[in-house]
């Protein structure tokens, strides 16, 4: 599978008008084809998968349980965890698993993991009644594979704890960006419709893109601001003046907002991915009743955008409360780069017959089969994986197939390819992330490239 040199610089761009918002019905160059090559499988409600960058070919598999488990470069999931959080705490588990949207959510390596041996995990913690934690761990170097309980609470140092008042918005994918610094999704809080205005409200970290550097001068401090983070000095100290200044400078004075901000107004940014090549950023936004959105931010941005919830939902104004479309609405905030709707897609119309959905998942940007820059979405609820991609002149929402699958999230392997997992679980068939049928990790494979013995997803299309 040949990966497209790097070099192309991405041309696409920001939608300034909703009619510039791809929608279901689009078609990418070329018009590829892709099919999901099952890897491996046994995963108890898989909610991440991600690479170590460190040489070693392993994907590293994460379980909402509170386990991550080693996917060999052959296939093959070692029987031991790389990291169990269900046995560091004499109680029990350290992670809260109570509600589907609960547990442990990601993993993030250093940059410099193969010789430091940092890596970083999301997730709702039980002794802090659901709170959202994020931990670092270094591993053995003589014992690269498998974190014991008394290795994994000795390197334990938090980096962060997000206070959740629900238990359901949480949010929770982390990665490095390509300059160096630690990306957090950070959902509204939840409940629905975010009571907590938090989209909006810059005092919380909640309904944000959060950036710390996890790399501070100083190891006993959890983290750095950026220096450069839009709000890294909105808030300072500082003699007030009211003669001799511009509106412009008096804008930039925020006196609540907290410096981790990179990007607000977010509803439940559960999945998001830089593309290897550009440095673009696509953020999965999962939305609320009637539409999910995908939102583009190029590699080149500085940061401070506002994505509008809770008054956008999407395109449209929220509260939604009837057929949207010629709605006088002021819109608030960037608008995504594409949007799909739920079966309902306005209250009160008929039920869509296809191409719809529920939540939006990303899985990451494929740079390979004849794509550029493509950033892949499945949805949890219809098992419908699309492409998002920029044709020169606008955004392509491609539907690629509708699977069988329950997609719940991606990541990439150390050669760019995009890989998937699947679990087998919802609102009210939730048994428990160890009693729900097993979960699978999949790859994003050109039709054309899919070996003659393999198992692949099924379709109901």
């Amino acid at each position: 599978m040949a990966l497209v040199s790097a070099g192309a610089v991405s041309a696409a761009e920001v939608p300034q008008t909703a009619d510039q918002v791809a929608k279901p019905g689009g078609s990418l160059p070329g018009n590829p084809e892709v099919v999901l090559v099952k890897v491996a499988e046994g995963f108890s409600d898989p909610t991440n998968v991600a690479n170590a960058g460190d040489g070693s070919g392993r994907l590293f598999v994460v379980e909402r349980v509170g386990r991550i488990k080693i996917v060999n470069p052959d296939g093959s999931v070692q029987e031991d965890p790389f990291l169990d959080l269900t046995n560091i705490n004499p109680l029990g588990n350290d992670v809260q698993t109570g509600f589907v949207e609960q547990g442990l959510y990601s993993v993030a390596f250093d940059p410099n993991f193969k010789d430091n041996g940092y890596f970083y995990v999301h997730y709702a913690s039980l002794p802090f009644n659901g709170d959202g934690v994020i931990v670092r761990f270094q591993v053995d170097p003589d014992s690269p594979d498998a974190m014991t309980p008394e290795r994994t609470n000795e390197t334990a140092k938090v980096i962060m704890r997000i206070e959740q008042p629900w238990y359901n918005h949480n949010g929770g994918q982390i990665e490095f960006g390509p300059d160096g610094y630690l990306y957090i999704g950070s959902g509204d809080g939840g409940w629905e419709g975010d009571p907590y205005e938090a989209g909006q409200d810059l005092s919380t970290p909640l309904g944000k893109i959060l950036r710390i550097d996890v790399h501070p001068d100083d190891d006993s401090r959890p983290y750095a601001i950026p220096k450069d983070n839009p709000f890294a000095e909105a808030a300072k100290e500082q003699l007030m003046s009211l003669f001799g200044i511009t509106e412009e400078q008096f804008s930039k004075i925020k006196t609540r907002a907290i410096p981790e901000t990179w990007a607000y107004g977010v509803r439940n940014p559960y999945e998001f991915s830089f593309d290897p090549k550009t440095g673009d950023l696509f953020i999965a936004d999962v939305g609320q009743n009637h539409w999910e959105e995908i939102i583009y931010q190029p590699g080149s941005s500085k940061g401070g955008e506002n994505y509008g919830w809770p008054r956008m939902e999407g395109i449209y104004c929220h509260p939604m409360t009837g057929n949207p479309e010629g709605e006088d609405c002021a819109v608030v905030g960037e608008l995504p780069a594409a949007v799909y709707p739920h079966q309902t897609p306005y209250p009160g119309a008929d039920e869509l017959s296809d191409g719809y959905g529920c939540s939006a998942q990303g899985l990451g940007v494929v740079n390979y089969g004849g794509m550029d820059g493509v950033y892949m979405v499945g949805d949890w609820c219809t098992g419908r994986l699309w492409g998002l991609g920029w044709d020169g002149s606008k955004w392509q929402f491609h539907e690629f197939a509708q699977t069988d699958l329950q997609f719940t999230a991606g990541g990439y392997g150390e050669d760019g390819t995009v890989y998937a997992v699947s679990a087998n679980n919802f609102y009210l068939a939730d048994q428990g992330p160890e009693a729900n049928p097993p979960g699978a990790l999949w790859r994003v494979t050109p039709a054309g490239d899919v070996p003659a013995d393999a198992e692949v997803a099924r379709t109901a299309k």
